[in-house]
């Protein structure tokens, strides 16, 4: 009876994992806290890549805020389309640097359509497309939804179920409307600072 009891309790376990990996059906607060911590990465990320280069701190994107949107929009993109394919790493890497250089692409147009001005330009980078995109950039965006689907997701979801719903709730409305405030002022003046945009 014991071993039986043992038995149920792992199965269940495994199923609870596999659900884990699988189901796209979830709570809003979900998508709202994995939204803005990829935006937030992406952000660290580009800081980072600047504090290398240019050995100085800049807060890119459009917004006030340590997010980028494109990064949170694009992470929950993958998700979507891919989490499927979280043990098919090559397959995963190929096709996340397809989407996220449409992304990139299509974003960097609407930017440049919107304000006039380039937030990015990949020009002095060999196998770029109109300076929107380039191969190096996908090679990236390709690495960064590997990482998230096959690895990061799994240690997310554990993180997320050991925190309170109520706690999820009230950190959603926080980042909701700070994001809001921001993105609102941001539509009439966006961070336009030195080595943020090009015109």
């Amino acid at each position: 009876c014991g071993m039986e009891t043992s038995c149920s309790g792992h199965a269940k376990s495994m199923k609870t994992k596999s659900d884990i990996l699988h189901s796209t059906v979830r709570a809003f607060d979900f998508y709202v806290l994995l939204f803005f911590l990829i935006s937030f990465a992406g952000w660290l990320w580009e800081v980072a890549i600047y504090l290398v280069t240019e050995h100085a701190w800049i807060n890119r994107g459009i917004y006030l805020g340590p997010y980028l949107p494109i990064y949170g929009a694009g992470g929950l993109l993958l998700w979507f389309l891919f989490h499927r394919l979280h043990e098919k790493k090559l397959l995963t890497f190929l096709l996340s640097a397809a989407v996220c250089s449409v992304v990139e692409y299509v974003t960097s147009v609407f930017l440049e359509w919107k304000w006039d001005m380039r937030w990015w330009d990949y020009s002095e980078f060999p196998l770029n497309l109109n300076g929107r995109i380039c191969l190096l950039g996908a090679v990236c965006l390709g690495l960064g939804g590997m990482l998230l689907n096959c690895y990061l997701m799994p240690a997310y979801m554990r993180i997320y179920h050991k925190i309170p719903p109520r706690q999820r709730r009230i950190l959603c409305g926080i980042l909701l409307l700070i994001f809001v405030l921001d993105a609102t002022y941001c539509a009439v003046s966006p961070n336009r600072g030195h080595g943020i945009a090009w015109h």
